[in-house]
């Protein structure tokens, strides 16, 4: 079993201000499939940095505002 990612987003947030826009909507913008925008929505999956960059570019707002990598505890 494939071991969640510390890569949170607000995808989820960002849909729903932009119209309601669904998961399937969101991957045909991005070339993706419906399942992969599913798993990165839940932290099951962490995009490239590319495909990160075309999901900012989606909602027009910079990068850090639909990911974060939160800071590591010592």
């Amino acid at each position: 079993m494939a071991k969640p990612t510390r890569v949170t987003n607000d995808i989820r947030a960002l849909r729903f201000a932009a119209g309601e826009m669904t998961q399937a909507e969101l991957a045909d913008r991005v070339g993706l499939t419906r399942q992969t925008i599913i798993a990165i929505e839940q932290g099951r999956y962490s995009p490239s940095l590319e495909v990160a960059f075309k999901i900012a570019r989606v909602f027009e707002v910079p990068l850090d505002r639909v990911f974060a990598y939160p800071e590591v505890e010592p």
